[in-house]
């Protein structure tokens, strides 16, 4: 199909109709996480819904994955919190500008796969340390209090993620507390009204569940709150009366004194973050849906123009979003029109209905972040890292305690190097265990792990111990790989030790079963001949040179 038929396709009014269902359960989705992300990164609230906007209106035209959805993210409040807590709204802005910049460049040079190039270890250990983070600072918000930036224990100054976590306890005494006042029991009894809404609403029926619980959790608590007059903080100011008075331009002058070499620091970590999530979020939802595959470089760059404008107009940062791309897949959206629809909604509705934002607590919004943090920690992800060993688990947990304790981006560079590290092992670790008979005529060497190069003088070191007019057997069945320049060792060795009187056998069915299994028994069993004829092959092949 041509760029002109797929044009005129997308266009036609039954591809539209299709989607209008999808974008409304988007939007009733994206709403109150606009808002609770906005909050948890520092930012007024109006910021998470330019960028929820954005998301639909801009990246959602530009997407190269259809059925995925743009906005604000909890996977970035972390680093936006820190750039609010370190810059003014305007070095923020320019900071958002360059790194949307950066992934524009990115895309265009086709790096977008190449983002995806994580261990699985450490994209999840990173968003259980964000997770974390998310969970230990909007918990304080949940009982209208203030997340700590630091604590002093003993002389030594322990970061706000980790001050969070340790001063929970405290928090929680405060709550029962009982003091009239204080408002710490009030936003506390709505903040956990609102999680039991979510997680009560996930034992409903499907059918149901197209109506998204954290939109329920925070109706309940605005109603309540409102029935009864609690005496709580709500949004009130922090929504202009006007939607066009949230935008924040940029100012020049003070762009043009910027600290560039921190600003772009900055930029360069929060592109890759974004674009990592971005692009991993895609990759999850194409596993949800049998149309059209993620273009990769063309994502990215929709990414890089979305952040882009988020930061000309005071947008908070946008990556593509799981909740909300779950959610447009679930309701049946079917093109990127769910996702340019569920961004007019937004604009509509904070257009023309501001007054209802104004009342809905701050604390049942925490509440809202609070169970997605919880989410994003998920503890099922480390009994599946477990099944590829426990250095994956290790490196699991490196990332997110670094993360928790340090910031995001030396809990990410920590869990890349130690991914690197396991990965160097594995292709270095090689394990050779002799065992001969007691006449010594009859040997066999165990290759156990990675033969390559780089154990190439272990190998040759092991053949040289080898009696001459012995019989040498070699069992590849715990070998995962053997390179070249150890097959071409074993066949000209093969050839002076047959000079000697001895002989070699390998065991390249052992070798072969292991390519074999993994295509189940039927691939292995519909040619044995064949197989026979490669081994023989790469044999020959090897043997000639």
């Amino acid at each position: 199909m041509s760029d002109q038929t797929k044009s005129s396709e997308f266009f036609r009014w039954p591809a539209i109709r299709n989607d209008i269902f999808p974008s409304i359960v988007v939007f009733l989705v994206a709403l109150p996480l606009c808002l609770g992300i906005a909050i948890a990164s520092g930012a007024p609230p109006a910021a998470g819904l330019i960028s929820g906007i954005v998301g639909g209106l801009v990246v959602g035209f530009l997407a190269g994955s259809p059925l995925q959805v743009s906005g604000p993210a909890a996977g970035l409040t972390v680093i936006v919190y820190g750039l609010f807590e370190k810059y003014d709204i305007q070095l923020v802005m320019l900071t958002v500008v360059l790194a949307g910049l950066m992934q524009i460049a990115a895309g265009s040079l086709k790096l977008g796969q190449w983002f995806r190039a994580v261990s699985p270890a450490v994209v999840k250990g990173m968003l259980a340390g964000i997770g974390m983070l998310i969970f230990c600072s909007q918990f304080h918000i949940m009982i209208d209090d203030q997340p700590r930036k630091g604590l002093e224990v003993g002389g030594v100054h322990l970061e706000a993620g980790l001050a969070n976590l340790l001063t929970i306890p405290q928090a929680i005494g405060r709550v029962f507390a009982f003091d009239e006042s204080k408002s710490h029991h009030l936003a506390a009894g709505l903040g956990l009204l609102t999680i039991v809404v979510i997680v009560c609403w996930k034992m409903t029926p499907k059918k149901f569940q197209l109506v998204p619980g954290p939109l329920l959790g925070v109706l309940a608590a605005t109603l309540i709150s409102e029935f009864f007059d609690v005496p709580i903080r709500r949004l009130g100011e922090s929504i202009p009366d006007s939607f066009l008075s949230s935008f924040v331009f940029p100012d020049l002058a003070i762009w043009g004194t910027a600290p560039f070499g921190a600003i772009l620091a900055s930029a360069a970590g929060l592109a890759l973050v974004a674009s990592a999530e971005t692009l991993l979020c895609a990759t999850a939802v194409d596993q949800m849906h049998d149309g059209q595959r993620t273009n990769y470089d063309r994502e990215l760059l929709a990414q890089g123009v979305g952040n882009s404008v988020c930061g000309l107009i005071g947008g908070l940062p946008i990556t593509g979003v799981i909740v909300r791309s779950a959610a447009n897949v679930g309701a049946g959206g079917k093109s990127r029109w769910s996702a340019i629809m569920h961004g007019a909604w937004l604009l509509l509705f904070v257009a023309f209905l501001p007054f209802l934002l104004k009342q809905i607590p701050v604390a049942c919004l925490a509440a809202v972040l609070v169970y997605t943090g919880y989410k994003l920690v998920n503890p099922a992800s480390i009994r599946e890292l477990a099944r590829y060993g426990k250095s994956e688990v290790a490196i699991y947990f490196a990332t997110m305690i670094m993360i928790v304790t340090t910031d995001l981006l030396i809990g990410v560079m920590t869990g890349i190097v130690l991914a690197a590290c396991k990965l160097l092992y594995v292709f270095s670790h090689l394990e050779i265990k002799r065992v001969e008979d007691p006449s010594g005529e009859n040997l066999t060497l165990y290759l156990i792990g990675t033969a390559t190069f780089m154990r190439l003088p272990m190998l040759a070191s092991e053949l040289e111990k080898v009696p001459a007019n012995s019989q040498l057997h070699i069992n590849l069945e715990r070998l995962s790989y053997i390179d070249h320049a150890c097959l071409d060792l074993l066949m000209t060795w093969e050839k002076q030790h047959e000079a000697t009187g001895g002989s070699l056998a390998i065991d390249w069915d052992g070798l072969a079963a292991r390519f074999y299994e993994r295509y189940g028994d039927k691939r292995r069993t519909e040619s044995s001949g064949e197989a026979e004829d490669s081994r023989t092959a790469i044999k020959n092949t090897v043997g000639s040179k």
